[in-house]
């Protein structure tokens, strides 16, 4: 419940391209949506159905359209940036309802190999240009998320809340409920806390994984607090990206959430529009 809301993101944009037979191929993974026409019109369309099925929030299709990603690509940051935000926004115009837009900033290297995180002033410079990019193109909110490691996911947040734009930080974590890294959800909000940050969870893990971490962050961040939760349907591909399993039914994902002590639910790799609308349905027979 954020300001006496409970709200719902949307699914996954990712493979969610990839089921309608757009290229998600590695490394620019769902951001070859934003190179071509066609890709735009499949990205609008995904948001369009995300917003259709209940999501309050969009979240920008902004993952890998970072410098570090496009190295060597012909692409620009800032532009790939702007496309993807303005997508989410036609996207909100178009619904003709109210409904925010989330600025994704991911990892600048693998979600699942927190070895690779940058050094600091890497970090800083190169979190500081998307988060520029994202304000500039104006997003509502900052969603730094599938955050492997506190080291970066406290730089990248330091620089977010300058902004003055509300900022939440979400977690990837093993199944033991640690983040990838080794450390504690309760010494990353430890951390963030102070920073001001508005909202903290986990996401990108298998779903039944996610109620151990926020129970562990809900012990440290108060009765009251927002918490984030989206889980993920399916595995990770080195050659391919992501595998679509349909391990998880709506319903059944549907269940899983109803354990996560999170406000603010939605849908990560895997998950559709099918998803969310289940947990819009659910959500409305609790409140």
């Amino acid at each position: 419940m954020v300001n006496g809301e409970l709200l719902l993101l949307d699914g996954a944009t990712g493979t969610e391209l990839n089921r309608r037979g757009g290229d998600t191929g590695l490394p620019l993974w769902s951001a070859n949506a934003l190179t071509s026409d066609s890709g735009l019109n499949v990205l609008r369309e995904i948001h369009l159905d995300y917003l259709n099925a209940g999501a309050d929030i969009l979240t920008t299709n902004t993952f890998r359209t970072h410098r570090r990603a496009l190295v060597g690509k012909g692409h620009s940051a800032r532009e790939l940036t702007r496309l993807a935000v303005a997508t989410a926004q036609e996207a909100v115009a178009e619904f003709g309802q109210p409904a925010r837009v989330a600025g994704s900033l991911a990892p600048l290297e693998d979600c699942y190999c927190p070895d690779l995180v940058p050094s600091d002033d890497e970090c800083r410079a190169e979190h500081s240009e998307r988060i520029e990019h994202l304000v500039e193109a104006g997003v509502d909110l900052l969603l730094i998320e599938t955050m492997n490691s506190i080291r970066e996911a406290v730089i990248a947040a330091k620089l977010a809340t300058a902004t003055g734009r509300p900022t939440w930080v979400s977690f990837v974590c093993d199944r033991e409920g640690r983040i990838l890294s080794g450390e504690s959800v309760a010494d990353a909000a430890g951390m963030l806390l102070p920073l001001g940050v508005k909202a903290l969870g986990v996401n990108c893990g298998p779903a039944h994984t996610l109620a151990k971490p926020l129970t562990e962050l809900r012990a440290i961040c108060g009765p009251d607090f927002p918490l984030i939760a989206y889980g993920n349907i399916g595995y990770a591909d080195e050659a391919q990206g992501w595998i679509n399993t349909d391990a998880e039914s709506p319903e059944s994902y549907l269940q899983y959430a109803q354990t996560w002590q999170a406000q603010i639910v939605g849908g990560c790799c895997g998950t559709t529009p099918d998803h969310i609308r289940k947990l819009r349905v659910g959500r409305n027979q609790t409140t």
